[in-house]
């Protein structure tokens, strides 16, 4: 490590802990032509997790500044929040390419104006969540886990949000009156061993409130599984502090279940974060969803799923992304998720291919898609294609 990476990860290590210390930060080029639209914010903000989320982008006239936007993403910004506010932290905006219109950050991130028009196929909860939602804010879908929706707000807004009927406007925030009402719902329900700490973004929320969470979820006995469902680590890194990674280990062991899309979004900073997370006992999974332009070519993919198990993070799911209003612009053929399997298994370390899935519109919950490697059956003898294409007598002992 060279001495400016040495500095900078000495910075993050103060930032992170809140030490008084007063170290020479080192930004990247990106972050500091970034940086510099904020009046007399410093390398020390810019490590604070609290500037980030104050300083959000928001706005039009401020994103121009930072991007040459398209008449596509100025007619999308101009008319988002009748759909799903934009915003956007500034270390996010630093990966943005201000040139590009088809880089894969932008395209997740900016809105466009294909966002408002419709396919018939579309819905505004294509999960069915609402209507396996028994108190507000608890998804009970599956027979032994919940879904618990603590808040509304995320760092940034991802433009094919599943949630985006509910998040981003403040009308459906969760009040900590209104916690009270899952965790007897928890209580009762013997059945439920797995919660699934979601949103929004739960990361979103301060340490306080989060602990209080997970202390009243992991207080109820027949919880033996608590999961945070988080892409803050992705789009705001910086929130990884040594504060809220002591009280994840404090009630242990917690698993994370991250929002990986592109290679581009794995930084160092990132990096920093997710060994700080690993280093600590929290064990990580990344859900990619599949988006056209974004991640829908193998070779995006594969490097994507390289990196990650780089950073301790197990690629574990890739999900066709969900039909919501004005996604179609989003959505690739399911063709495109099959082939992107058929090109990882075998050709890379198993630990780097996750499930391919289709959540079943409507609330059929996840639908594992293969390729197709049995290619017949007969009198109890199976013909198998390997990943290379050759094939395999298997006598099937039934």
């Amino acid at each position: 490590m060279n001495q400016t990476e040495t500095e900078v990860k000495e910075a993050q290590v103060d930032a992170a802990t809140g030490t008084s210390a007063q170290p020479n930060v080192k930004l990247t080029p990106k972050e500091n032509r970034v940086i510099n639209f904020f009046q007399d914010a410093t390398p020390l903000d810019w490590e604070d997790w609290r500037w980030q989320m104050r300083n959000r982008i928001r706005t039009k006239e401020v994103l121009s500044k930072i991007v040459n936007l398209t008449p596509e993403e100025e007619q999308g910004v101009d008319s988002c929040k009748d759909k799903l506010t934009m915003s956007i932290p500034p270390y996010w905006a630093s990966l943005m390419d201000p040139e590009d219109p088809a880089c894969p950050i932008r395209l997740q991130t900016i809105p466009q104006v294909h966002e408002f028009q419709t396919a018939p196929e579309e819905l505004a909860d294509p999960c069915g969540e609402d209507k396996n939602m028994p108190v507000h804010g608890l998804v009970h879908r599956y027979p032994d886990r919940v879904l618990f929706l603590v808040n509304e707000m995320c760092a940034m807004y991802c433009r094919y949000c599943t949630r985006s009927r509910m998040v981003g406007d403040g009308n459906r925030t969760l009040r900590p009156s209104t916690y009270e009402a899952a965790y007897d719902y928890i209580r009762s329900n013997k059945k439920i061993r797995d919660v699934l700490i979601s949103g929004g973004d739960p990361l979103t929320l301060g340490d306080n409130m989060l602990e209080s969470i997970i202390k009243n979820i992991r207080s109820i006995p027949h919880v033996e599984f608590v999961r945070i469902g988080s892409r803050v680590p992705v789009t705001l890194p910086q929130r990884v502090t040594t504060d809220l990674v002591n009280i994840l280990k404090r009630y242990g062991p917690i698993w994370m279940s991250l929002h990986f899309n592109h290679p581009k979004e794995v930084t160092k900073r990132v990096k920093f974060a997710c060994d700080l997370l690993a280093d600590n006992g929290i064990v990580m999974g990344s859900q990619t969803v599949l988006l056209k332009g974004v991640n829908d070519k193998p070779a995006t993919m594969k490097k994507l799923f390289h990196e990650l198990l780089k950073i301790r993070v197990r690629p574990y799911y890739i999900y066709q992304c969900d039909p919501i209003l004005g996604s179609k612009h989003f959505r690739t053929s399911v063709a495109t998720g099959i082939n992107i399997i058929e090109k990882l298994r075998g050709h890379t370390t198993g630990y780097a291919v996750p499930t391919y899935v289709i959540d079943g519109p409507g609330g059929g919950g996840k639908i594992p898609v293969t390729p197709d490697y049995i290619q017949s059956y007969e009198d109890g003898v199976m013909t198998l294609r390997n990943y290379a294409g050759q094939t395999y007598k298997y006598i099937d002992p039934v």
